[in-house]
């Protein structure tokens, strides 16, 4: 119940359901989730752990702007974890996990071509996450459930213009290369793929406190 609670209230900050700014009722979030108030509060907790959530004990709990210098953060962390994801995985990648990630990567430009923002993100998800959890490592699993809702939203913007494009072609090599085992060239290929938020994260206009 409290991680049903914690991917319910996670997913609708990042799909844009609960809003930047919009504050957070303990007791109304348990009556739409149909939990009791203790998962929420516990989720609520987790959530402010990982900068999604904000709350001022006493006074008011709500969904915390888009920190740009805490996304850049984790996109520096996140990228790092793919990484090391796709060193540790390769060796030992079967040719099942291979096309689990061309089937991910047909379904990702199809998203893309529908112009399906909520279907590309889950792509992407699958995708990386063929790597991620072939590499069998529990720590880079953790790292990424904790930074990568930060990431979410903006890939939310990302996925909706042209520039997402041309992360089909690079899902494609990574492929490739993991196929005929150069763990060297796969692992750039993921640090250039994640890189291409690096221009997102370096233009979106900040406020005096580095929101967006």
């Amino acid at each position: 119940m409290r991680e049903d609670a914690y991917r319910a209230i996670r997913d609708a900050i990042v799909d844009g359901t609960l809003t930047p700014g919009e504050r957070l009722n303990d007791g109304d979030l348990a009556q739409w989730l149909g939990v009791s108030r203790t998962p929420v509060r516990e989720a609520l907790a987790r959530l402010e752990k990982a900068g999604l959530v904000r709350t001022k004990p006493g006074r008011f709990t709500m969904v915390s702007p888009l920190d740009v210098r805490a996304a850049r953060d984790a996109h520096a962390v996140t990228s790092a974890m793919h990484e090391l994801a796709v060193r540790e995985a390769l060796p030992n990648l079967s040719a099942a996990e291979l096309d689990a990630m061309r089937a991910a990567n047909a379904r990702f430009a199809d998203a893309l071509r529908a112009d399906d923002v909520d279907a590309a993100i889950a792509a992407d998800d699958e995708f990386h996450g063929v790597v991620v959890t072939a590499s069998a490592n529990r720590a880079v699993h953790d790292v990424l459930e904790q930074f990568t809702p930060l990431l979410r939203r903006l890939e939310r913007l990302r996925f909706a213009s042209l520039s997402a494009r041309g992360s089909v072609a690079q899902h494609a090599r990574i492929i490739a290369l993991c196929a005929a085992g150069d763990i060297d060239q796969a692992v750039a290929v993921t640090r250039a793929n994640w890189a291409t938020l690096v221009p997102l994260l370096e233009t979106e206009p900040m406020d005096d406190d580095a929101t967006l």
